[in-house]
């Protein structure tokens, strides 16, 4: 295929940024976006041209590092991270915009890069249980009921990339902080932390300047790892309990 791509290159933070036009030839609908994005850096790189920035790592949608908007969407067109898109979902002649997360809370660093460090940060603010650390204890020390062990491994598959914050026309992170208020809150050992953790989550969500969740649904329609969007309920109730209770910070 040929493929016309419309990519945002910024210097960095402080430099405008601007969308600028590439056709890439020969592009096999076997390869992952990704991998598209190489052949497209190795022919700039031997043209003595600067190679477009992104941020990947396992390349395998578990890590959470890659994310872009295409064509508008977090991800792309398919419900995935944007390593495991494949070409096989454009056609030969396509035009594809590829922006860098847009969030006040996710400073462009350069071109498709931004800065995730404020997901760092919530979760420093209380994403982490009080239980002793060393000898593993056995499986069946902590009886956990089947429902509740489902619905922790369901929050906790949240891979933290951002696509929830780059759909949301809020920019909010809430659903990311719903999915590790929702994991912990549910399993014995996060009890003690329960009530103080999703008010620190929440105090550093707001401080970090992302947007308010005004329940629109974005977030879980782009979410490649499924996180369903009632986390955020859990999350509003354990809220106003730890209020009403005051636990305030």
């Amino acid at each position: 295929m040929k493929i016309t791509l419309r990519v945002w290159r910024q210097k960095n933070r402080n430099a405008k940024g601007e969308m600028v036009r590439y056709e890439v030839d020969n592009v096999s609908t076997d390869m992952s976006f990704l991998e598209m994005l190489d052949v497209l850096n190795e022919r700039l790189t031997l043209e003595g041209q600067e190679p477009v920035a992104f941020d990947h790592d396992c390349r395998e949608g578990i890590c959470g590092a890659c994310g872009v908007v295409i064509n508008g969407v977090a991800h792309g067109p398919e419900t995935t991270t944007t390593c495991q898109l494949h070409m096989r979902s454009f056609s030969d002649g396509d035009v594809i915009d590829v922006e860098p997360w847009r969030a006040k809370a996710f400073p462009v660093i350069k071109d498709l890069v931004v800065d995730r460090g404020a997901f760092d940060r919530i979760i420093q603010a209380g994403g982490y249980i009080s239980a002793p650390t060393g000898t593993a204890p056995d499986a069946h020390a902590t009886p956990v009921a089947k429902k509740d062990a489902d619905r922790a491994f369901d929050a906790a598959t949240c891979i933290g990339c951002g696509a929830c914050v780059a759909a949301c026309p809020n920019a909010s992170a809430m659903l990311f902080t719903a999915a590790k208020v929702t994991h912990l809150g549910t399993l014995p050992q996060g009890q003690p932390e329960r009530s103080a953790r999703v008010v620190q989550m929440v105090n550093q969500h707001d401080e970090e300047e992302f947007g308010g969740c005004t329940n629109i649904g974005e977030c879980a329609a782009v979410c490649p790892k499924g996180i369903p969007l009632d986390t955020i309920s859990e999350l509003n109730q354990d809220l106003l309990g730890a209020l009403a209770n005051g636990e305030l910070s």
